[in-house]
């Protein structure tokens, strides 16, 4: 059952921290075991242990494809889908452009100036957008506490001792 329109809620800062945290989190082990993988077990702390193209690719250009692959292919992150979000297209509630899927991620560069406000908008806004949703025209919705499918059994229970 694919949620109506009343059923969503613009999801709140802490709600896309969360999100965001997790993400991170994988993301970081993602790249630490691939690291691994390529370079050995060398000393984590020492960055010139991964040196390379290798190291260079699975640091810097590996993430933002894993984000972006993910929001072509689900409007969401893992952090944003464990907490039941998607982004979607401001004006029509609709799965937003590839564009817009990359001026979203351009955006980071810019809410993280000065000092994060472009995050922190989030506390703010009506719509609850920073500055990355605002420049992609994106809002990021979930589904309103409490509401979820009926549940459904297959059949009725047995009277005790029968």
């Amino acid at each position: 059952m694919k949620p109506d329109e009343s059923d969503l809620v613009y999801a709140g800062f802490w709600q896309r921290f969360g999100a965001s945290f997790l993400d991170a989190l994988l993301t970081y082990l993602i790249i630490v075991v691939l690291l691994v993988a390529v370079y050995g077990v060398a000393d984590l702390g020492d960055p010139e242990a991964y040196a390379g193209p290798a190291g260079l690719a699975i640091s810097y250009l590996l993430p933002p494809f894993l984000i972006m692959m993910f929001w072509v292919k689900k409007s969401a992150t893992p952090g944003k889908m464990a907490i039941a979000a998607t982004i979607v297209d401001a004006k029509t509630g609709g799965k937003p452009s590839t564009k817009q899927f990359v001026i979203r991620y351009l955006g980071y560069g810019l809410s993280t100036l000065p000092c994060f406000l472009g995050y922190l908008w989030v506390v703010f806004d009506s719509r609850k957008q920073a500055w990355h949703d605002k420049l992609a025209d994106t809002v990021v919705v979930r589904r309103k506490a409490g509401l979820s499918d009926e549940v459904r059994f297959e059949q009725l229970p047995r009277e005790p001792g029968a």
